[in-house]
C-alpha cells in the first residue's frame, strides 16, 4: 500500500495509543519537499534537539533523518516507519542498548528483534562472534589513529574467500621489483644500515600479503603519478576492494568499499568518514546498500559492551561483515612482506 499522509497519522496515532510509552509521542515533522525537509533537519541539528524528520516523496517513499545522530532511512514500507518512530522515542528514554531491545520487543517483538539486528528489515540477529574482537581485525584501531603500522590499509579479492595475487599486486602499484623477488619482509627493511635508512624511507614503503580471504597492501604514500593500469588492474579479477585511510593531522579516517568497480556508499559521499558512527547509533543509511555494516556493527555492540572505543567496534564489524584480516604478529614481529616503492 502506498504511504500517504493520511495513512500514515492514523496508523501512528493507532500505534501511540496502543502502549503508554508511545503515546506522548507525536508524528515527527513530515516534509512535503527536500528543501523544507533538509531546513527542519538542519535547524534540528543546530538546536542539539535531534528530533526525527521525514519526507514522504511523491511515489509513496519515506525519507528520514535523526539530524543531531546523523542517521537516515529510506522505505517505502509503513510498518518500518511506524517503527523507526517509535525506536527514536524509546532511545529518548535510554542510552543502554539492550534495554532498548528489550523495552521495543515487549511493544512488538518484531521491533525487538530489528532493533537487534541494526536494520530497518527483520532478518533477525546476526549471530555472535564469541570471542574477543581484539583478537581480530580491532587489534589495528588504536594504533592506526596515529597512521602506524601504515596510513591506508587496502584489501582486494576477487569473490568471496579468493584473494588476487599479493606480489603481482604489490608490482602494480608500484614496489620494487628487487625486494618483491626476494621475498623482502618488513624486519630486512628496519635493519639495514641500523635502521637510518627505513627512517628516512619509510613513507615510502609498503606492506602486502593475503589473510581472511583478502589481499592487504597496506602504504603511506604513492609515488608521484603512481596509479594502477586499468588493464593490468583489471588483469587480476579484482571485483571488490576496501580503502581505509587516516590523517592524522585533520582528525579524518575514511572507509570506502569498492565492488564491480562502483563504489558502495548508497549515493551520498564517494568516501564516509569513521567519524560519523556514533555509539548506538547507524552510520549508514538503513534500508541501504551498507545496510549490512549497520548490522554488523550493531551485533558488535551488542555482543562487547565492555569494548567502548567506536572504532575497535567498527574495524570488529568489517571482520565479521566482510571477513577483513590484519595478522597481528606479522605486523608487530616484521614478518610481513614488504618493499619500499621502486625508484623511477
Amino acid at each position: 500500500m502506498k504511504i500517504t499522509p493520511q495513512a500514515l497519522t492514523t496508523s501512528w496515532q493507532r500505534t501511540a495509543a496502543s502502549h503508554p510509552l508511545l503515546r506522548d509521542t507525536p508524528l515527527p515533522f513530515l516534509a512535503r519537499t527536500e528543501d523544507e525537509w533538509d531546513a527542519y533537519a538542519e535547524a534540528a541539528e543546530e538546536e542539539g534537539t535531534g528530533g526525527l524528520c521525514l519526507l514522504l516523496e511523491e511515489d509513496g517513499t519515506v525519507r528520514g533523518r535523526v539530524a543531531a545522530f546523523r542517521e537516515s532511512f529510506v522505505t517505502g514500507a509503513l510498518d518500518e516507519v511506524l517503527y523507526v518512530i517509535a525506536e527514536t522515542a524509546i532511545r529518548e528514554l535510554s542510552e543502554d542498548l539492550t534495554e532498548v531491545a528489550d523495552t521495543l520487543g515487549r511493544i512488538d517483538p518484531v521491533w525487538g528483534r530489528r532493533f537487534r539486528g541494526g536494520n530497518l528489515d527483520d532478518p533477525g540477529a546476526l549471530a555472535s562472534c564469541g570471542r574477543d574482537p581484539l583478537d581480530g581485525l580491532a587489534w589495528i584501531a588504536e594504533s592506526w589513529r596515529d597512521q602506524d603500522p601504515y596510513t591506508c590499509l587496502a584489501f582486494f579479492r576477487t569473490a568471496p574467500g579468493q584473494p588476487v595475487d599479493a606480489e603481482r599486486l604489490a608490482l602494480l602499484y608500484g614496489a620494487d621489483p628487487a625486494q618483491v623477488a626476494e621475498g623482502t619482509r618488513l624486519r630486512d627493511l628496519r635493519a639495514a644500515d641500523g635502521g637510518r635508512t627505513h627512517d628516512e624511507r619509510e613513507w615510502d614503503s609498503c606492506g602486502y600479503g593475503q589473510a581472511g580471504g583478502w589481499t592487504y597492501l597496506l602504504h603511506h604514500e604513492t609515488p608521484p603519478g603512481a596509479r594502477a593500469d586499468k588493464e593490468a588492474y583489471a588483469a587480476l579479477g579484482i571485483r571488490e576492494s576496501v580503502w581505509l585511510t587516516a590523517t592524522m593531522a585533520k582528525a579524518i579516517y575514511t572507509f570506502q568499499y569498492v565492488k564491480d568497480g562502483r563504489s558502495v556508499d548508497d549515493g551520498d559521499w564517494s568516501a564516509l568518514e569513521l567519524l560519523a558512527y556514533e555509539y548506538g547509533r547507524a552510520p549508514y543509511r538503513r534500508g541501504g546498500e551498507l545496510g549490512f555494516l549497520n548490522r554488523a556493527i550493531r551485533r558488535a555492540e551488542l555482543d562487547h559492551p565492555e569494548v567502548t572505543d567506536t572504532y575497535a567496534l567498527y574495524f570488529h564489524a568489517l571482520e565479521t561483515s566482510l571477513g577483513l584480516s590484519l595478522p597481528r604478529r606479522d605486523v608487530a614481529e616484521g614478518n610481513m612482506r614488504a618493499a619500499y616503492w621502486a625508484k623511477g
